[in-house]
């Protein structure tokens, strides 16, 4: 029997770039036994499945991809024979300062970061262990990309139950927030219409999956507010602190199979300003606005 386990550095149970994570391969024998080789690695892959009904026939999306295999290998001499009993082999690797993506489970995909143990055995199948562990992408908020301010406008001619025009134009000041941060919103009104409007905020994400040159996006609604009235004809100034929760998700930039994005949508029903703009690391909420459509 072979057991692989390693040691929380944090309450979260997680680990970045540049951690060692250390642990122990448990090995129980019930009879000597020659041991070949013993192998530790971190691994990180990718996988992403769905299905799609079109024209009675079912289409199935499928990928996989491979972001890391990093080894620590025990050696053992030729006549390396393990008697009886419980043995215990401590080991540490550390997570190297490449470009790995965050761990992930969505509803058509994962990203996982494991340890694997291999026990090579002499004329014997190898027997393996794994425990998986939660990996958060550093993000450097120092970069000057993250302090960009970002920009909406929109004109919309009324045709519902009212005549005349609206004129959004908003801003937000910065690309980069914490978690738990307020994104301040500024929205220049312009209700030239027939009727009294509600500015409407909404923080939302989307997951998408990319598979076989397609791909599938679910989306999820984080956080709404509703403004303060704004009557006919009459311009307004108006600034609104989105606070962005402390449970909001990693966003995933960095993987050609899935990935995570957030947006901020002002609105003043019939019509939507949508900045798409936010991107997540542990702690740390991170905006980044990659385009603006209206």
């Amino acid at each position: 029997i072979i057991k692989v386990t390693y040691n929380s550095i944090n309450e979260k149970n997680s680990f970045t770039h540049g951690d060692w994570i250390s642990g122990q391969v448990t090995v129980d024998v019930a009879k000597d036994c020659q041991i070949d080789s013993l192998f530790v690695k971190i691994k990180a892959k990718a996988d992403v499945f769905w299905t799609e009904r079109l024209f009675n026939r079912t289409h199935v999306y499928t990928a996989k991809e491979k972001y890391l295999t990093s080894p620590f290998l025990y050696t053992f001499a030729d006549s390396s024979v393990v008697a009886p009993g419980c043995h215990v082999y401590p080991f540490a690797i550390q997570i190297p300062y490449i470009n790995l993506p965050s761990s992930f489970r969505g509803s058509y995909g994962k990203i996982v970061h494991v340890l694997q143990a291999s026990l090579g055995r002499s004329m014997r199948v190898t027997k393996k262990d794994s425990a998986y562990f939660n990996f958060v992408s550093r993000t450097d908020l120092n970069a000057p990309w993250l302090m960009t301010p970002q920009h909406g406008s929109k004109d919309k001619k009324m045709k519902v139950f009212s005549s005349g025009t609206v004129s959004m134009d908003v801003n937000i000041e910065k690309t980069g927030f914490l978690q738990g941060e307020g994104i301040k919103v500024f929205a220049n009104i312009q209700n030239n219409s027939s009727r009294e409007i509600k500015p409407k905020y909404c923080l939302y994400t989307e997951h998408i999956f990319v598979a076989g040159g397609e791909k599938t996006v679910n989306n999820y609604d984080v956080f709404k507010e509703v403004g303060e009235p704004i009557a006919p004809s009459t311009e307004q100034k108006v600034t609104r602190v989105i606070t962005i929760p402390n449970t909001v998700e990693p966003s995933l930039l960095n993987s050609n199979l899935i990935k995570v994005e957030y947006g901020l949508k002002v609105s003043s029903s019939p019509y939507v300003i949508s900045i798409k703009c936010l991107k997540y690391a542990e702690r740390k909420l991170v905006i980044k606005n990659r385009q603006i459509w209206l």
